[in-house]
């Protein structure tokens, strides 16, 4: 990110990266984009700027700032086509995590259905929303942080769009933080469709500062 834009290449969590996120194991397959640096706002770089815009509540809608969440809709349906194998994007199915708001919610976020939808590829993907959320749960950046257990009670298949089986699932999201919302979405999947392979896709994973940084800032205080 130096060249101050948003990374273009894909990144795999790995064993230095996992234990910013404590509910990943080493079985989890998590890529992402850039690094989030948490309460830093949008002057800590495109990241943080574009995971702001993308997750801009919808009661902004209709504000003038409304544009920045469509451009960010689009600029991470771009990120991820550009970046995703052509061959890997024709197997799979690619599947929006749940927001934390259910459907019938007025604050509703369909954000990443549209991105998906926005992605183009040589071979139409094969885009479905097999995953539905039971009620509401409080948005992770409120402080409130289910562990997976809680999750997976919540997340529900969608039977109607089950067939054909998939080959493999792409589960999307914009931020990963604990891990806890791909954990769960993963076993529930995992559950209707035994051995099949689930990776986690996201704009962006909440990276932890390191030691040194952290006494630098207590000490500038």
């Amino acid at each position: 990110m130096s060249n101050g834009t948003f990374p273009k290449r894909l990144t795999e969590i790995d064993a230095l990266t996992r234990p910013d996120h404590a509910y990943l194991s080493p079985e989890d397959r998590c890529v992402y984009f850039g690094e989030y640096s948490a309460r830093a706002g949008y002057a800590a770089g495109p990241t943080n700027q574009l995971i702001h815009n993308f997750k801009k509540s919808v009661d902004r809608r209709g504000r003038p700032e409304w544009r920045y969440k469509e451009r960010s809709i689009t600029e991470a349906a771009v990120a991820f086509a550009a970046a995703i194998d052509n061959a890997y994007a024709a197997e799979a199915t690619l599947v929006p995590m749940p927001p934390s708001k259910a459907k019938n919610d007025p604050l509703y976020d369909d954000r990443l259905i549209r991105m998906l939808g926005q992605m183009t590829f040589p071979k139409a993907a094969d885009i479905r929303a097999l995953l539905w959320q039971l009620g509401n749960r409080p948005a992770a950046h409120d402080g409130d942080r289910p562990g997976p257990d809680e999750l997976a009670k919540l997340y529900k298949i969608d039977d109607k769009l089950v067939r054909p089986k998939p080959k493999r699932i792409a589960l999307f999201d914009d931020l990963v933080v604990t891990g806890a919302s791909f954990v769960a979405a993963k076993r529930v999947l995992q559950d209707r469709f035994p051995d099949i392979e689930v990776i986690g896709f996201f704009l962006a994973r909440r990276a932890l500062p390191d030691a040194a940084q952290f006494f630098d800032i207590i000490e500038d205080e």
